[in-house]
């Protein structure tokens, strides 16, 4: 096994990326999502993609520049979000999206990762996830052309729980604060959400590095995610490190001291 795994670039590193793979894709709105990762491969022109990710982006940034592009014609997630643009193409019938329970959409990932083909759980027992119906594709006329369909349901200490497959992708793309050569990876505070388990969940998976050190300078307990999951690693400039969006920016005045 190599153990430097790292890429010339971020174009060199998603070249092979053809059109209609399937893409798990980290971060939680903008919050540790692989944006140079997303640009090279807006640049590189895949299209026909479906994208596994907590939400598509927010307008503008993030996934929903492939979205805005037209690249997607899938998108597995667990809500909307602020997207506007996202909403509005579902509605219209320009794109699938397969609304997923939060916590449900990362088992799925981390399963897939695992070697584990499916699991019950009881989030959706109840309701349209457990039952179908779900709208996953409309007609631009507005009615349904394509609902979930209905899932199996066991008992398991007296609970029911409903079957949700695991989810394995062609790719994964991802950001870490700190890889090894080896692609073992660190990750820091809330980009530590999505990006494990869809590591995991690609069956060649992309990493854009804040930063690159040699095997051993991390210490077994600082790895979030093994480098076994990785394939490649894009190792980014101090400057790109420093580009980090910042979804909803909330300020207040400084209370006036007190004049004594």
């Amino acid at each position: 096994m190599s153990y430097d795994k790292r890429a010339a670039s971020a174009a060199e590193a998603v070249a092979d990326i053809p059109d209609g793979a399937s893409l798990a894709v980290g971060g939680f709105g903008l919050a540790g999502i692989p944006g140079f990762l997303i640009d090279a491969l807006l640049e590189q022109g895949a299209k026909n993609l479906t994208i596994v990710s907590n939400n598509c982006g927010v307008d503008g940034a993030g996934l929903g520049l492939l979205l805005e592009a037209r690249r997607i014609d899938k998108v597995i997630a667990s809500y909307i979000g602020e997207n506007k643009e996202f909403g509005r193409q579902f509605l219209a019938g320009e794109v699938t999206v397969e609304l997923t329970p939060q916590g449900t959409l990362a088992e799925r990932m981390r399963a897939g990762g695992s070697g584990i083909g499916a699991f019950f759980t009881p989030t959706g027992v109840g309701t349209l996830v457990e039952e179908g119906g779900l709208p996953w594709r409309y007609n631009a006329d507005g009615t349904i052309a394509e609902a979930s369909p209905p899932k199996e349901v066991r008992t398991f200490n007296g609970k029911p729980m409903v079957l949700e497959e695991a989810i394995v992708t062609d790719y994964a793309l991802v950001r870490a604060a700190v890889v090894d050569t080896a692609g073992n990876c660190r990750f820091h505070a809330a980009a530590r959400n999505f990006n494990p388990p869809a590591a995991m969940s690609g069956r060649t998976t992309i990493v854009e590095a804040e930063k690159v050190v040699e095997v051993g300078e991390l210490g077994p307990d600082e790895i979030h995610l093994p480098g076994i999951f990785v394939k490649r690693i894009v190792e980014l400039t101090p400057e790109e490190a420093s580009r980090k969006g910042i979804e909803k920016r909330t300020i207040r005045e400084r209370p006036t001291a007190a004049t004594v």
